[in-house]
């Protein structure tokens, strides 16, 4: 079985590399990659193709609904899973509104999300 690939967008440097670490030691995900900076997020994920993107849309510079709206928007669009320290109802339509699959806590149990991604391929 070839494993699932799993990008992560977060503005936190300790947090994209301590999800990293706690997905990459499941067999069924790799991460290919992370980065804090939606510049060029979308090129990026259109050359690289994974099969998930995990995104924190509370973001500095207020740019986590528009980023889940142009990756969404992609031909072959990868699975969209927000994941959040403060979740919201509102935040959570809106979420879903612009293409998000899941909207999960960041404190979920490694073992229940790698369980949640791969129900979503």
């Amino acid at each position: 079985m070839c494993a699932a690939s799993v990008f992560i967008i977060d503005e936190h440097d300790s947090v994209r590399q301590a999800l990293a670490q706690r997905l990459s030691r499941a067999g069924a995900l790799e991460v290919i990659g992370h980065t804090g900076d939606v510049g060029d997020v979308v090129g990026h994920i259109t050359k690289i193709a994974p099969d998930i993107v995990l995104v924190e849309i509370k973001r500095s510079d207020g740019m986590g609904l528009e980023i889940l709206r142009q990756i969404a928007a992609l031909p072959d669009a990868p699975k969209l899973v927000v994941l959040t320290s403060y979740p919201t109802g509102w935040e959570e339509k809106a979420a879903r509104r612009a293409g998000a699959s899941s909207y999960l806590l960041k404190d979920i149990d490694s073992e229940e999300l790698i369980r949640h991604i791969s129900n979503l391929l």
